[in-house]
């Protein structure tokens, strides 16, 4: 199992579209994907969990990966959460 927190990049104005991504981004990996914040540990390939995660500005979630491409996965979603725009 591979995991690394990240504080998410995210503007005040974005919509749900950044979270789709990061859903299709999860999609992508054999691994089973998670995120947690807070008491909440959610599946990174489930949309209607990631909704509910409430990613915000400023947030920080672990992003947690265990299988095969574990490391690609991680490396990739944290990345992402990096640079949203």
């Amino acid at each position: 199992m591979v995991s690394e927190t990240v504080c998410v990049n995210l503007s005040a104005d974005a919509e749900a579209r950044p979270v789709a991504v990061l859903v299709q981004k999860a999609s992508q990996y054999e691994s089973r994907v998670f995120f947690k914040s807070g008491d909440k540990k959610i599946n990174a390939k489930s949309i209607m969990g990631m909704m509910s995660l409430g990613l915000a500005q400023g947030v920080e979630v672990t992003v947690e990966a265990e299988g095969t491409d574990e490391n690609d996965a991680v490396a990739d979603i944290v990345a992402y959460l990096k640079n949203i725009k």
